[in-house]
């Protein structure tokens, strides 16, 4: 789903994407065909038409979470303001926590190389992706299952393809911090309901995955800053570079700048690896940053609908599924 490329695309894009939220896959494809509806949403800014931003403020307003969608149009051509006001002042913020069973085994071999990590969020939201070693994990692979963690952790499950280096112990966390435009207050009643509301309506298990995941960050908070990743980062990996090896991770973030940017982003997080700075774990969409891909594409073949590239200091490693359920790793991937 490319957020810059049109309206119509952009929710096209997205049908593809929720393929598994036969609701939003439907009222998505309605909306693409609409008229009346693109334009209302023409009428906010291009980040606040997404999808899944619209979907939850009308959900926040009394939407039923299966409708038809013939109710979600009535909601949002009849809106008085109110659904507006919501979605230009809410954010899809979701720092989906699944997503820590993808970026594990690459945390755990910086952490056996490099020892302790400091581990850095970019777009961090309320930090609910910076304790990978706060959770334990259930791979199933072709040869068995595999288990990480303590007995009495939360658990994370995750389908695995290829030749993954699965972990046989968690990485010791010395430092956790995030960036964000804006930090949420997990311990915040109302932002948790907000988060709820983000997840997609037939995902039970996530909504369940998600409240374990704030209990994590309420437990143990991160250190959460507000700023820009295109020209606040460098002081917080100072900060955190007095507490370990400095890993920096995003999940899904990048979309949200345009390529210009996107491009920048790259460089000066290769610039950053060079200097020894920092190591760098990205899960993005492949769109989003096409060199972690440079020289793999053919050998793959097409990218799988939906899915992210896990990277290692920009050089692709794996396909992952946007919510963590899986990982395919590739076989000439570097370990």
């Amino acid at each position: 789903m490319d957020l810059f490329g049109g309206t119509r695309e952009t929710y096209l894009g997205f049908a593809e994407q929720a393929a598994d939220s036969p609701t939003l896959a439907g009222w998505s494809r309605a909306v693409a065909e609409d008229e009346e509806v693109l334009a209302w949403l023409g009428g906010l800014p291009v980040l606040k038409q997404q999808p899944n931003l619209v979907y939850a403020a009308a959900r926040w307003h009394g939407l039923a979470p299966t409708a038809a969608y013939a109710d979600l149009r009535r909601l949002l051509l009849d809106d008085d303001g109110t659904v507006r006001a919501t979605i230009l002042t809410r954010a899809t913020q979701t720092n989906e926590a699944g997503r820590l069973a993808t970026l594990l085994p690459v945390l755990a071999r910086i952490a056996a190389e490099d020892g302790p990590i400091a581990l850095v969020e970019v777009g961090a939201s309320g930090g609910l992706t910076l304790h990978p070693d706060r959770w334990a994990y259930r791979y199933a692979t072709p040869h068995g299952e595999v288990r990480v963690g303590a007995p009495d952790a939360p658990v994370l499950a995750c389908a695995v393809e290829g030749p993954a280096p699965l972990p046989d112990r968690l990485p010791q966390v010395a430092w956790r911090g995030g960036l964000d435009l804006h930090p949420l207050d997990v311990t915040d009643d109302d932002t948790a309901r907000w988060l709820e509301t983000l997840v997609w309506p037939e995902h039970e298990d996530r909504r369940a995955q998600l409240r374990r995941a704030i209990e994590v960050a309420r437990a143990a908070p991160p250190h959460l800053v507000r700023g820009d990743l295109r020209t606040d980062l460098d002081p917080l990996l100072e900060e955190a570079g007095r507490h370990g090896r400095v890993v920096v991770q995003h999940s899904a973030v990048v979309a949200y700048l345009e390529e210009p940017d996107r491009e920048t982003f790259h460089d000066a997080m290769l610039e950053r690896v060079a200097a020894g700075t920092c190591r760098w774990v990205s899960n993005e969409s492949p769109r989003v940053l096409p060199r972690v891909l440079a020289g793999t594409v053919g050998a793959l073949g097409t990218p799988p609908v939906g899915r992210f590239v896990l990277a290692l200091d920009g050089r692709g490693l794996a396909w992952t599924h946007g919510h963590g359920r899986s990982l395919s790793w590739w076989d000439a991937a570097p370990v």
